[in-house]
């Protein structure tokens, strides 16, 4: 079969059909994702939404992607690069391949989201793939759930590069037992492996079907032009941002339990059309998980440069090609090889807000206040009394920062995890020993301003069975989500442990083993507010009274 691009000549293709096929490949993107949560056998995928998918052309650059994660989005490109690399060339694939690959050092994240992708062919032309990345419950980590005091990568679970699952349409069957053998939830990880593969295989077929459409001249044609488009407009917003060098830097609590802080420093460099994010000064690599591999700092500082560059645009293979990330090796945002990074995500999350705050001065309207920018895990784990072996895992809301024209919004995720859903509470304690007594917003926890912040939120949990265990990450208790041009800064997250009326303050625990009836209550922080409170309107202020958002209704605590 041959499997490398045939020459052809360019084609003339004209506005309208450039917009048909770029819409059209955007659905295709959702209608993978569909099926992907469809599919799904855990609920981290199909009620969360842990997981992205995207569109890729013959040569791997994105084309088009559905709502999802954009950390995910940020690098799926490069499980498709490196698995290219190893093959020797795209001609190496095969139609019905499948691959895997969850190495944190060739592609970002960490060892729980598990990129799985396949060739896609077209009268036996390799025309693209269809790539997904989703967060598997358990890999057979020193722990079930998320550790949250891995000191070294061998701790984190299995660790693949790029590893074939089906070699033209046939399983190998040997990966597929190593996966699940190695798991203690093997049946989750084998039904959302094959419902990644399902997604997949949806995209091949609407792929094709899109080139039988139009032919494969006039979509290259319109994709090549979606991309100068997105490359333009990139380009001339930033050109009209001021020339300079912005500069933003702050600290996150801690590396892991009873760790240390972790400084984070941002030089924002604008240089006509050019963008440059560096991260020189920030912390070294830390001795616990919170490292983030260079691919996770990339689709981190791609995140940040989207989140105020033609945030509206979809992202394709032209945006960020005016932007340079400057990562130092061994500094927490380039680690190698041992270094642990089951949460790479808070020191980018930091990084984001940061980058926000750098170009605060010069982007004013096109900027937030500070939030609270971390994932907030809560993690109950542990084996029923009928034996059976559970793992909830969930990310909790928080209270975004206010812009100039609105305010914060409230309880919602962070800006990492971009379309991720809450663990919905009938969820939750129908299918885990686990009941929640309460589920609200955190009033008075957005900062006074103008505009306010948004509000954080309260969860309460029980446990029901004896011997669950806790994982628990909060963040963000010393640098709350802070205010911008006069505004004032959000409430600091907050997390307790009730046991037998004895209560104790916790922010990161690993593995705490819990008794039946035991509490955790867990509130995030709040987003800063922007501008001075005393120009609020006073219309809005006696209705921040009236439905508890205001700070002096908020009860103590």
């Amino acid at each position: 079969m041959t499997t490398v691009d045939a020459p052809h000549m360019p084609a003339m293709v004209d506005p309208v059909t450039v917009e048909v096929i770029r819409n059209a490949i955007s659905s295709i993107a959702r209608q993978m994702n569909n099926n992907l949560a469809r599919s799904a056998y855990t609920p981290i995928i199909y009620e969360m939404k842990d997981c992205s998918v995207g569109v890729f052309d013959h040569r791997g650059r994105l084309l088009g992607q559905s709502p999802g994660l954009p950390m995910f989005l940020g690098n799926l490109e490069m499980g498709i690069r490196v698995t290219t690399e190893m093959l020797g060339g795209p001609e190496h694939y095969r139609a019905g391949d499948v691959f895997m690959v969850n190495d944190p050092y060739l592609v970002g994240s960490h060892t729980y989201d598990v990129t799985v992708f396949s060739p896609i062919f077209h009268r036996d032309l390799l025309i693209g793939f269809g790539a997904t990345k989703a967060h598997w419950l358990d890999i057979g980590a020193k722990e079930a759930g998320r550790p949250v005091d891995t000191t070294e990568i061998y701790q984190e679970g299995y660790r693949f590069g790029p590893t074939y699952v089906y070699r033209a349409g046939e399983p190998d069957t040997q990966t597929l037992d190593y996966i699940t053998r190695n798991s203690r939830l093997p049946r989750s990880v084998w039904g959302d492996l094959h419902a990644q593969i399902s997604a997949c295989r949806t995209g091949e077929r609407r792929l094709v079907a899109l080139f039988e459409r139009f032919g494969a001249d006039v979509v290259r044609a319109a994709t090549e032009e979606t991309f100068r488009q997105s490359e333009r407009l990139d380009r001339e917003t930033v050109a009209r941002i001021p020339d300079g060098v912005y500069r933003a830097e702050a600290a996150m609590d801690s590396g892991g339990p009873g760790q240390p802080p972790v400084p984070v420093k941002v030089a924002v460099t604008i240089a006509g059309e050019e963008v440059t994010i560096d991260l020189t000064g920030s912390s070294g690599p830390t001795a616990g998980s919170v490292n983030s591999p260079l691919p996770g700092t990339v689709a981190g500082a791609r995140l940040a440069f989207k989140c105020l560059i033609n945030p509206n645009a979809p992202v394709t293979a032209g945006t960020f090609r005016n932007l340079t990330v400057v990562a130092p090796p061994g500094t927490v945002f380039n680690v190698a090889e041992p270094h642990a990074t089951i949460y790479y995500y808070p020191p980018l999350g930091l990084m984001i807000d940061l980058v926000i705050r750098a170009l605060a001065e010069v982007l004013p309207h096109e900027v937030v206040a500070g939030q609270p920018a971390d994932p907030m895990n809560v993690t109950f784990f542990g084996t029923t009394t009928d034996g059976r072996r559970y793992v909830s895992g969930e990310a909790t809301a928080v209270g975004w920062g206010a812009s100039s024209r609105a305010d914060g919004a409230n309880g919602m995720i962070n800006y990492g995890a971009g379309d991720l859903k809450n663990y919905p509470v009938e969820v939750l304690e129908s299918r885990y020993p686990i009941r929640v007594h309460r589920y609200a917003l955190r009033e008075g926890s957005g900062g006074p301003g103008r505009q306010r912040g948004g509000l954080g939120i309260l969860r309460e949990y029980e446990t029901l069975d004896e011997g669950t265990r806790l994982s628990l990450w909060l963040e963000r208790s010393t640098v709350p989500g802070w205010g911008l041009h006069g505004g004032s800064d959000g409430q600091p997250t907050h997390g307790e442990i009730e046991i037998d009326g004895v209560t104790e303050t916790v922010l990161k625990v690993g593995a705490r083993a819990l008794p039946r009836g035991a509490r955790v209550r867990v509130a995030t922080g709040g987003g800063g507010g922007y501008g001075p409170s005393g120009e609020r309107d006073p219309d809005l202020v006696a209705a921040d009274r009236a439905d508890g958002y205001a700070p002096d209704s908020a009860p103590a605590g």
